[in-house]
C-alpha cells in the first residue's frame, strides 16, 4: 500500500477552554467579543470559578476551578466540594458556535480561509499569510494580536505540517504563545506524544497492552501490518502518529446574514404600530431565506422596550413561516407581556432570528394542502400567547425506568428534550411493548401465595414465596404466569421524593388472560398499568 505524504503546511490557532468564555460572555461577566475595552475589567479582580454542567458531569472548567481540584468528567456534588464557591451553567453547543462566530469573521479579516475545527479552534493553510507576512511566525503574530484585540489573550498557534501536528503544537506553546515545527519536522514533534491524543481510547488501550505507548513507537511498525491488523481506520492514525497527516483545510463558506433587525426611533407604545412597522423587514426577512433555497421552521424573537426590558422567545411552525406568521409572533409576544392598559414600555427594538431552516425541496404543498393543520397550530398559539408560556402543554413520551418518569408535558410550540432521552440505555426500564393502560394513581393490591401468605421480596431479590394469586378489590385472581422481580433502586437519598424505598416490578397474567404491571415496595403491592 502506498502511503500518501502530500502534507498541507497549517496553522492551527486554539482557545483553551472555549466554553467557559463563551459562557462567561454571553451571561455578561466578561466583556463580549469585538467591543472589549481594556479597561473594562478589573486586573486585580479574582479569576472567576466556572464550570459548564452536561449530564451531570462537568464538561469544561476554568482554570481558577483547576487550581482547586475541578476536572472533567466530575460530578456536580463532588466538583463542588472541592470548590464550595463554583458557579455551575449548563454547557450548550449552540451558545459556543454562536459566541466562537465572531471571533473566527474578525480572523477573516486578517487571514482567509480558515476552516472551523470545533469552536474554539481554527485552521488555516500557512502559504498564503506566511508569503503575505513573510513567515510563518510573523503571520501566527499577527493572528496572535487580532485574538489579543478580542480579549481572548490565552489564545495559542501552532505552525506544522498538517492539521493534526499543527494542533497538537498548538497545544504545547507556552510562553511564547507560538509553537512552530519546522518542515519535514512533525514525525520527531510527534514522537514522544502518548497515542491516546490519536482520539481513538479502544485502539490506544490495545497498543499499550502490546507495549507501545508513543506515536514514535507506533509510527515506527510496518504500514503495511498495521493496516492489516486494523483496517483503514488503523492504517490513517498511523499516518498521523507519523506525521502524514494528508487532511486538506477547507475553507468555510461564511454563513449568509438571514437575521432582520428594526430598530424604532421614536419609540412605539402600541401593539400595532410596532407590527406594522416591522411588515416591510418580514416581507424581506422571508425572501432573503427563500432566495437560499431555505424555508424557516423556527424563529427567535428578540424585542428591546425603551425602559431596558428584554423579551426572548422561540416559536416553532409545523411547516415553514410566512410573512404574516412571523407578524404574528411578534404581536402575540408583546400581546402576552402586555397589561390591562398595554405596553409597559415603549418598543425600541425588534430582531427576528432563523434559529432552524431546511431545503425548500422538503416543504413543497400537498395536492390538497395543510390547511388543517395550520390552523391548528395557529389556534393554540394563539391560545398561548393569551394564557401565558405554560397555558397550553401537549404530552410526550421521554425517557426513564418508571412509567411515571416517562410521561412528559411540554409547552406548545416548545421542542421537546426527550428524543435524546429515549435513546439512552435506560438499564432497568421496561421492555417493549408498553402497558396500553397507565392507572393516573395506582391501584392497591395483594398478591399471595398458594398457602395464602403476601408475597414480599427481601434486600437479595428473593421471594418469600410463588405468586399464586393476586386481588384489586377483595376477590383473587389465579395467576397463569408471572415474571420478576425488576428492581428499581435509583435516587435512594430522596426519601423525602418517595424514592427512598426498593421498588421491584412483576409482570403477571391472570387466568382471564388479561396481563398487569405490578409493583412492590416493602410489604405493599400496587398495580400500576395493565396490558390491554
Amino acid at each position: 500500500m502506498t502511503q500518501r505524504t502530500n502534507v498541507t503546511r497549517t496553522i492551527v490557532f486554539w482557545c483553551p477552554d472555549w466554553p467557559i468564555t463563551a459562557v462567561l460572555r454571553a451571561r455578561g461577566l466578561t466583556a463580549e467579543a469585538g467591543a472589549l475595552d481594556p479597561g473594562a475589567l478589573d486586573p486585580g479582580a479574582p479569576e472567576p470559578l466556572v464550570a459548564v454542567i452536561e449530564k451531570g458531569e462537568v464538561f469544561a472548567c476554568s482554570p481558577a476551578a483547576r487550581r482547586e481540584g475541578v476536572r472533567r468528567g466530575l460530578r456536580v456534588r463532588e466538583a463542588q466540594s472541592r470548590c464550595p464557591d463554583l458557579l455551575i451553567f449548563p454547557y450548550e453547543a449552540d451558545l459556543d458556535i454562536r459566541s466562537f462566530e465572531p471571533v473566527v469573521a474578525a480572523i477573516e479579516e486578517v487571514m482567509s480561509g480558515a476552516q472551523l475545527l470545533r469552536p474554539g479552534m481554527c485552521a488555516i493553510r500557512s502559504r498564503g499569510p506566511s508569503r503575505f507576512y513573510g513567515s510563518d511566525e510573523e503571520a501566527a503574530l499577527w493572528l496572535l494580536d487580532t485574538l489579543d484585540s478580542l480579549g481572548i489573550t490565552d489564545a495559542r498557534v501552532g505552525v506544522a505540517d498538517g492539521p493534526f501536528t499543527a494542533e497538537h503544537a498548538a497545544r504545547s506553546a507556552t510562553r511564547p504563545r507560538i509553537r512552530i515545527v519546522p518542515e519535514g519536522g512533525s514525525a520527531e514533534f510527534l514522537a514522544p506524544l502518548p497515542v491516546r491524543l490519536l482520539g481513538a481510547p479502544q485502539l490506544a488501550t490495545l497498543l499499550q497492552r502490546l507495549g507501545i505507548r508513543t506515536l514514535g513507537e507506533f509510527a515506527a511498525l510496518e504500514a503495511q501490518d498495521v493496516t492489516a491488523r486494523f483496517g483503514q481506520d488503523g492504517a490513517h492514525l498511523h499516518a498521523l502518529a507519523g506525521g502524514l497527516d494528508s487532511r486538506r483545510i477547507v475553507p468555510r463558506t461564511p454563513p449568509r446574514e438571514l437575521d432582520s433587525v428594526v430598530s424604532f426611533e421614536p419609540p412605539l407604545d402600541r401593539i400595532d404600530q410596532v407590527a406594522f412597522g416591522f411588515r416591510a423587514s418580514a416581507d424581506r426577512f422571508i425572501e432573503g431565506i427563500a432566495a437560499a433555497q431555505l424555508v424557516c421552521t423556527s424563529i427567535r424573537v428578540e424585542i428591546d422596550s425603551d425602559a431596558g426590558e428584554t423579551s426572548e422567545r422561540t416559536w416553532l411552525h409545523p411547516r415553514s413561516f410566512t410573512a404574516a406568521d412571523v407578524i404574528d409572533r411578534i404581536r402575540w409576544q408583546l400581546q402576552g407581556s402586555a397589561s390591562e392598559t398595554g405596553l409597559s414600555s415603549p418598543i425600541c427594538y425588534v430582531r427576528v432570528i432563523p434559529e432552524s431552516v431546511d431545503d425548500i425541496g422538503n416543504h413543497e404543498q400537498g395536492l390538497w394542502g395543510t390547511a388543517a393543520e395550520e390552523r391548528i397550530h395557529h389556534a393554540l398559539s394563539r391560545v398561548q400567547s393569551m394564557l401565558g408560556h405554560g397555558g397550553v402543554l401537549t404530552a410526550v413520551v421521554g425517557g426513564g425506568r418508571t412509567l411515571a418518569d416517562r410521561q412528559n408535558l411540554v409547552a406548545w410550540g416548545d421542542r421537546p428534550a426527550t428524543a435524546l432521552d429515549r435513546k439512552q440505555p435506560w438499564p432497568g426500564s421496561l421492555p417493549t411493548p408498553a402497558p396500553s393502560t397507565v392507572f393516573e394513581t395506582r391501584h392497591p393490591v395483594t398478591v399471595v401465595s398458594a398457602d395464602g401468605r403476601v408475597v414480599t421480596v427481601d434486600t437479595r431479590g428473593a421471594l418469600s414465596g410463588i405468586p399464586n394469586a393476586f386481588s384489586t378489590g377483595g376477590t383473587f385472581r389465579p395467576l397463569s404466569a408471572w415474571a420478576g422481580p425488576w428492581p428499581i433502586d435509583e435516587r435512594w437519598w430522596s426519601s423525602a421524593a418517595g424514592r427512598g424505598i426498593r421498588s421491584n416490578r412483576f409482570q403477571v397474567v391472570d387466568d382471564a388472560g388479561l396481563a398487569w404491571l405490578l409493583v412492590n415496595e416493602g410489604d405493599s403491592w400496587w398495580a400500576e398499568a395493565r396490558y390491554d
